[in-house]
């Protein structure tokens, strides 16, 4: 091949290169744009929390359903009153919920407790959203939780749109309401009190 023509053939695969490499570029763009979007807006990539009917804590025959929150966004937070960590975190939440003033939707779901110890340790943090009694952790199971505090955030298709190991942090339930599709509600101050029941 004469040396002209072999400088056009190098040229020419040169540019194929080029163009190779600028749209392997571009599709991995798009995928962690994608990627980005589906984990902060919670879409069809993000798993369904699983359903869950619960007798409520403190009796009553009432029940808690997560099929009675369809169409909104819910945080969903395990705990039990034996719980260390949960000693902190539950009036953490319970001030949360209160400073929210009804635009954030909590369930709790003691698990593996006593009812008795459940509703003392409720009563004395303050809990005023509803809490389901999970004894025999048969729903905590289902959310894949063998440790506990942790904390889900559903958007208003139930799907999981953030979780938390460990005691949440305002900080967290900030981000995390915000996955939700929600404005953050202002954590109210340590030194707030609440005197509603769980249950409610």
């Amino acid at each position: 091949m004469p040396l002209g023509a072999q400088a056009a053939s190098v040229r020419r695969m040169a540019r194929q290169h080029k163009v190779a490499s600028a749209v392997i570029a571009v599709c991995v763009a798009a995928v962690v744009a994608v990627s980005t979007v589906a984990a902060t807006s919670g879409t069809a990539t993000s798993p369904a929390a699983p359903a869950f009917t619960l007798s409520a804590l403190g009796g009553s025959n009432s029940h808690v359903s997560l099929a009675a929150y369809a169409g909104r966004p819910v945080i969903v937070n395990f705990f039990a009153s034996w719980c260390v960590p949960c000693r902190k975190e539950t009036p953490l939440m319970a001030r949360f919920y209160r400073s929210a003033h009804g635009t954030v939707d909590v369930i709790g779901i003691d698990t593996n407790d006593s009812q008795t110890a459940a509703e003392t340790f409720t009563r004395s943090t303050g809990v005023s959203y509803p809490v389901a009694f999970d004894p025999a952790a048969k729903t905590a199971g289902a959310f894949g939780v063998v440790a506990i505090p942790q904390t889900f955030f559903l958007n208003a298709e139930h799907r999981i749109v953030d979780r938390i190991y460990g005691a949440v942090t305002a900080a967290e339930l900030a981000k995390g309401v915000a996955r939700m599709g929600k404005s953050a509600a202002p954590v109210a101050s340590a030194s707030t009190r609440g005197s509603g029941r769980n249950g409610s």
